[in-house]
């Protein structure tokens, strides 16, 4: 059961990593000066760098003694990955920002700033104990609470821009952004009790992929209606 685990789970992350990656650099070369393009490829490259930290770990502790013997390794890539995944929702905003023309709204800038910057204050306090085995589940809860109200905000901005505009392209990213939202809070609440919870973490990252791959089919489609 184990070894199937491993080369499930090795396999599922490493064609992840490898595709928003190559997505977020084939983006960014290829935005031709369109900023909120290269702020989506920017935010794919940071979503798989960032996930990396905390997927390459499990992936060698899956193939060799176990993730019980890496608490260190993995506590210090989910630490980075919960910073790099704050910064994901701040470039988010922007391209919400750019995509639709918003030239105001300061103080909702202000908001999503302000968030972000407690989201990653959390993180930093040592009682979230990252490199233990035993990490407390209340301090799971406080770094999260900021953080899900960050995607809320953005949930909503999407979802009343897409409808007001009718951006077809981006007609679901609110609903991607739901899921990931969805998959990954049972996770933080249950997954230590309930271990088989956390599978979930795979329909999270497709939820992701998902995310991303709209905006290179946006980017595309913009650049196929230029050409004809």
């Amino acid at each position: 059961m184990k070894e199937m685990q491993a080369i499930v789970e090795t396999t599922f992350d490493t064609v992840y990593l490898i595709l928003v990656i190559a997505i977020g650099i084939r983006m960014i070369r290829q935005s031709r000066g369109e900023k909120q393009y290269y702020l989506f490829g920017v935010m794919a490259v940071v979503l798989g760098l960032g996930d990396a930290f905390h997927l390459v770990p499990r992936a060698v502790a899956l193939c060799t003694t176990g993730l019980e013997n890496f608490p260190a390794a993995l506590g210090i890539g989910k630490f980075i990955t919960s910073i790099t995944m704050t910064i994901f929702y701040i470039l988010l905003y922007f391209v919400w920002r750019v995509r639709y023309k918003v030239r105001e709204h300061r103080g909702l800038t202000a908001g999503i700033f302000g968030l972000s910057a407690l989201r990653i204050l959390l993180c930093l306090f040592p009682q979230n104990a990252w490199t233990s085995s035993q990490a407390p589940l209340a301090w799971g809860i406080y770094r999260n609470i900021p953080f899900t109200i960050l995607g809320v905000i953005i949930i909503c901005l999407f979802y009343q821009k897409a409808g007001e505009t009718q951006d077809r392209p981006f007609r679901f990213m609110w609903l991607t952004i739901v899921l990931s939202f969805g998959f990954y809070l049972p996770v933080v609440l249950f997954a230590d009790r309930i271990p088989v919870i956390g599978m979930l973490m795979i329909p999270k990252t497709c939820a992701y992929v998902w995310t991303v791959w709209i905006g290179y089919q946006a980017m595309k489609g913009a650049y196929h209606e230029e050409t004809h």
